[in-house]
Formats: C-alpha cells, structure tokens, sequence
C-alpha cells in the first residue's frame, strides 16, 4: 500500500486512474465539488473506489467542515453552520453550544456516510488569536482552548455516530498564523510557553484516530522547516508533547508554503514521521512522481490506519432530527 490519499479528477473514475490506483494501492482518496453531483452520483463513485482497493473499509475523505469549507452543499445537501456560530453559542450557554456541536457532527456524519464517505476532515482544533489570517478565523470554535478541546469532542462524537472518523487539525496549531498557507509559509515566533496554549485542545484529544499537521514554521521548535517536513515537531512535539499516536497524515502538499515536486515534499512529509501524504489535485504526472518516491507503507502507519478505519462504526439517529436539535439550540445564540 502506498502511504499517499489520492484526488480524484472529476464525478467518475476515468480509466487512468482506475489502472494506477490499482497499481498503485493509495491509502485512501479526498473527494472535492468537482466530484460531486447528487447522491446516486456520489454513492456509485464511492462505490467505484471500494471495489478497485478492494476492501470495504476504505479511507474516503472530504472537507466537510461547514461554512466556506464544504464540498457538498446546496441544492443537493443543506448548508452546515462553521465554528464561530457554535462559539457564539457557548459562550451564551456551553452545554448548549456543545450539544450543538455534537448534533451537527452527527448529522455530517449521517449525511457523508449515506453516501459511502468514512472520514471527515473536521473538527479544526486551532486556537483562534486577534490577528489569526482570515482563512482560519471563519473556521475556528474560539480563542479559549478548552472551549475549543469541548467543541472539538463533541464534534468527533457525533460523528463517529454518525458513523464517520474525524481528522483532528491542523497539528500542532494553525491559530497563530497571519498568513494563508495555501499561498505563503507562515512563520510564528510564538515562544514554547505562548505556544503551550496551541497544544492544549490537540493534547485533549490525543485519543483522536486521525490527525492533520499544518504547513507552519514555528521558530521554537525548528526555525528552518515547517510542522509537517520536522521530525522535530512531529516527533517531539505532535508525537511526544501531545502523546498523538493516530494516523498522521500531512495537509495539501500542494499548497504554496511548501517547495519542491510532489515527490520530494511526499519523501520528506514521510521522512520527517508523517504516516500518509496528502495530494489533493489528481494530477497524473504529480501522482505518479508521489508514488514512485515512496516506500510501501510501513508496518506501525497500517496499524494506525487500521485502528483508525475501526473505529468507522454503524451509523445512528435520524438526520432531520440531528439538524432540528442543532438549530433549535443554535437559535439560542
């Protein structure tokens, strides 16, 4: 199997891809709006990609978190509320704002797996701070970590009844950027005692099957490369300081704070201690660059997917029922 998750190019397998995925065995895929139509579209690519892996308990991703991150939306799917909505709640009322955020989670989940979807790249746990770039402050549960870590776990418990794994992200913290990573590097100077208050909701949800590092320099730790090319910060910090033992996988490689091919940013993500390279733009010339650049995947990375994709458990509750708790507690706000 190679340690890489895959895009795909369009709303159907074409037969390029059909002959390398097989050949090739990728981890898992992410799915965008470009391979989204409706549901019976959705479900039978799913269900295209389950049968050339072979296996049932396939990684299928998507960003589905709500707000400006969501691949699927109206008119075939509702519009999910992003992070700063349950915030505003919580601070009102934090049962409510929790139990929020868990109905949503559940109705995501409900949704996504409907259509054949095990993972979600969700719950953001990054700590918001005054000038965190616009790009991550729409997204965020808050400013106050443990607020944060509850939103968070909430998030991941109604999804996984909903019968969905979660991504906890984006690791060891994104708050402090002022930057937009997809386009530049961002480079915190935070000093380890500031940067404390970052790790706080990752380490709370150390337990979580899966996580997502961030393309960020952070100049305590190695003031040279970023959180997901540092065996520094992945081994100390994400793996140690944290106690994260999930699959860890990296975001886009594709983003601009990153430099070099695809295939030298997948070597190095898989050097530094990253389990599985994410490459979301289905180019066939960068894939095949990533896959021959990389060994197969390594014994103690499969077992961390395998942990991960047991946890994708048989969905419960009523979708309509989830949203209606949701909204009536978020109205609240």
């Amino acid at each position: 199997m190679t340690p890489a998750i895959f895009g795909l190019s369009g709303p159907v397998l074409t037969p390029d891809e059909r002959a390398f995925f097989a050949a090739v065995e990728p981890a898992g895929y992410i799915l965008f709006k470009r391979n989204v139509v409706d549901r019976p579209q959705l479900r039978a690519l799913t269900d295209s990609l389950r049968d050339v892996a072979g296996r049932d308990d396939l990684a299928i991703l998507i960003d589905q978190e709500g707000g400006r991150v969501a691949r699927m939306g109206p008119p075939e799917w509702p519009a999910f509320p992003a992070g700063p909505l349950f915030d505003t709640l919580y601070e009102r009322a934090p049962m409510s704002g929790i139990e929020a955020a868990r109905a949503n989670g559940q109705a995501l989940g409900l949704m996504l797996r409907e259509c054949g979807i095990t993972v979600n790249c969700a719950p953001i746990l990054d700590v918001g701070q005054p000038d965190t770039t616009d790009a991550l402050a729409t997204r965020v549960y808050g400013q106050e970590p443990m607020r944060v870590a509850a939103m968070g776990r909430a998030t991941l418990e109604g999804l996984a009844a909903g019968g969905v794994v979660g991504v906890v992200k984006h690791m060891p913290g994104h708050g402090r950027a002022i930057v937009d990573s997809h386009h530049l590097l961002p480079m915190v100077s935070a000093t380890e005692a500031q940067l404390e208050i970052d790790l706080q909701p990752f380490r709370a949800l150390a337990s979580a099957p899966m996580g997502m590092t961030s393309h960020i320099v952070f100049e305590a730790w190695d003031a040279v490369r970023p959180a997901t090319l540092s065996p520094v910060v992945i081994a100390d910090v994400i793996r140690g300081r944290i106690g994260f033992d999930g699959l860890l996988m990296t975001d886009d490689i594709d983003m601009k704070a990153l430099s070099g091919t695809a295939g030298q940013k997948a070597a190095a993500a898989i050097e530094a201690g990253c389990d599985i390279v994410l490459d979301c733009w289905a180019r066939m010339p960068e894939m095949i660059d990533v896959a021959n650049r990389l060994d197969p995947m390594s014994e103690r990375s499969r077992a961390r997917l395998d942990a991960a994709m047991a946890r994708v458990g048989t969905p419960s509750g009523d979708f309509a029922a989830a949203v209606a708790k949701r909204d009536a507690l978020l109205a609240l706000a």
